[in-house]
């Protein structure tokens, strides 16, 4: 079967106002690109002539600007799941002009196979290649495109010259079945592979190939930093110890790591650790990092759902894949973030904090409690299912005027039952096996920035000393409440609350 080719303004003109689109990708690796940008276009025409038009948007995770970005500025999204990075759709939602629903990325494959969100009107699926009898080999990234794929009435083939053919063989797509069929996940180790290298579709909904060259739209993360290094260090030396004294075995366990520049620092440190043996990731997202670490034999294998490299790094990838065919596989986000996996292979969950109590509950999507970041991402995912999870960032923000230590959190994330390890630039807060009083003594003496350890101690002292979680509720927000007030946290005064 051949299949219609369309220019990207054919393409989305298929696409109707009120319609649930759904996307392939994860990050900006392997996203829709060209059709959403035409989409845009559209949206702006329609509402110039004063006709409505938004759309639903069902992701994998981010993706990149010619999507969130152009369709954000456009006022073309009425709904948004689940985790995103752009500036401009952040905007968007702070001001609500979009409906955004932040969800565990392992579980929006399900809900949209559940129902919960309405039916797929058209998918929009980024292939290096795409056969006659409907197989769709994948770029960068897994996603949702399994799912989306199965459930769209119609959908649209982005044939990305941008990504090599090589990339063909690289994924592992595995869809499971629902309750009360579903089976287990037979993934024993991060190299076993239990699906097909591609996506199997009927090739009567491919209304039609869209043909780009359209490269990624990869991020880039700050350097490493003295600040982001000392982070980093950290981490790989509470590792190592828990390895001496056989908390972690001697052959170590699969890792999972954020995005950003305090997760390329910690797996910068943990590669140079050479106590440290060298070890699998199974993860939802591998950076530049990674791809540097497998080159030099320090990690063995990486199992994840997206490629998030820049384009010169994907590049070298797809130059030397005989290197890297056995030593890298790309999952559907459902099973890269697959609770069941991650607690049945022991991994070690490492990710970032915008904000910490001091008993050990974290804010990882909101600022000031109400602004959204980006969402929670795999972040819950991996944290409730490892076998030790830790939270990174730095001790203070802002030149020192915010601390990340706080008595309560502004916004709650992960809870104090599923947080192990806090870990800043002043230090580790090893929290397992400690009571709420002792886990805040412990933050305070080793997380928390000189300058305001003596405000947290203080803090302590007013709150009900007695109770199993001493807390004083009209000051436990004090700290953000004078952020808000003066534009320094260091400036509470205690004394109003007593």
């Amino acid at each position: 079967m051949s299949y219609k080719v369309l220019t990207p303004e054919e393409a989305a003109s298929l696409i109707k106002h009120g319609h649930h689109i759904g996307l392939s990708g994860f990050t900006p690796a392997g996203t829709a690109k060209a059709v959403t940008a035409a989409l845009a276009k559209i949206a702006e025409a329609e509402h110039e002539k004063g006709n409505p038009f938004q759309v639903s948007v069902f992701t994998g995770a981010s993706t990149g600007d010619s999507c969130d970005g152009i369709l954000s500025r456009a006022k073309a999204i009425r709904y948004r799941a689940p985790y995103t990075t752009n500036v401009d759709f952040r905007k968007a939602v702070n001001n609500g002009e979009i409906a955004y629903n932040d969800i565990h990325l392992s579980q929006m494959a399900q809900e949209v196979r559940y129902g919960f969100m309405g039916n797929v009107d058209i998918a929009i699926i980024e292939a290096c290649e795409v056969t006659a009898d409907g197989k769709i080999y994948l770029t960068a990234a897994g996603g949702i495109a399994p799912t989306i794929c199965r459930l769209a009435d119609k959908i649209i083939v982005e044939l990305n010259a941008a990504h090599s053919k090589s990339a063909m063989g690289l994924h592992d797509v595995y869809e499971p079945l629902d309750p009360p069929y579903r089976r287990e996940i037979s993934i024993f180790k991060p190299s076993d592979r239990i699906g097909k290298p591609y996506i199997q579709v009927d090739p009567k909904k491919i209304v039609g190939v869209v043909e780009t060259n359209w490269p990624d739209e990869a991020r880039s993360f700050a350097a490493a930093d003295p600040l982001t290094d000392k982070i980093g260090q950290n981490v790989a030396d509470f590792l190592a110890a828990d390895m001496k004294r056989g908390i972690i075995p001697s052959t170590f366990l699969p890792l999972q790591s954020g995005v950003g520049n305090i997760a390329n620092a910690v797996l910068g440190a943990l590669g140079r650790d050479k106590t440290i043996p060298a070890f699998e990731m199974y993860t939802e997202v591998i950076q530049n990092s990674v791809i540097g670490l497998i080159r030099e034999g320090r990690v063995k294998f990486g199992s994840a759902c997206s490629l998030t490299v820049t384009n010169n790094c994907l590049e070298g990838i797809y130059r030397d894949m005989d290197f890297f065919r056995d030593k890298l596989v790309l999952r559907p986000s459902e099973i890269s973030n697959s609770p069941e996996v991650i607690r049945r292979l022991g991994v070690i969950s490492i990710n970032t904090a915008i904000e910490a109590d001091i008993y050990g509950n974290v804010n990882s999507t909101h600022i000031g409690g109400t602004k959204m970041m980006n969402g929670i991402g795999g972040s819950g995912d991996f944290t409730r299912n490892a076998y030790i999870s830790i939270f990174t960032c730095p001790s203070v923000a802002k030149d020192g005027k915010i601390s990340a230590i706080v008595p309560m959190v502004s916004h709650h994330d992960h809870t104090e039952h599923d947080v192990n390890i806090i870990i800043t630039e002043q230090g580790v807060a090893d929290l397992r096996g400690k009571s709420p009083k002792e886990r805040a003594q412990t933050i305070i003496e080793n997380c928390v920035h000189p300058d305001y350890k003596n405000i947290l101690w203080d803090y302590l002292k007013l709150s009900d000393g007695k109770a199993q979680t001493p807390q004083s509720i009209r000051a436990a927000l004090g700290m953000h409440a004078e952020l808000a007030r003066s534009g320094d946290m260091k400036n509470v005064d205690w004394a109003q609350y007593k």
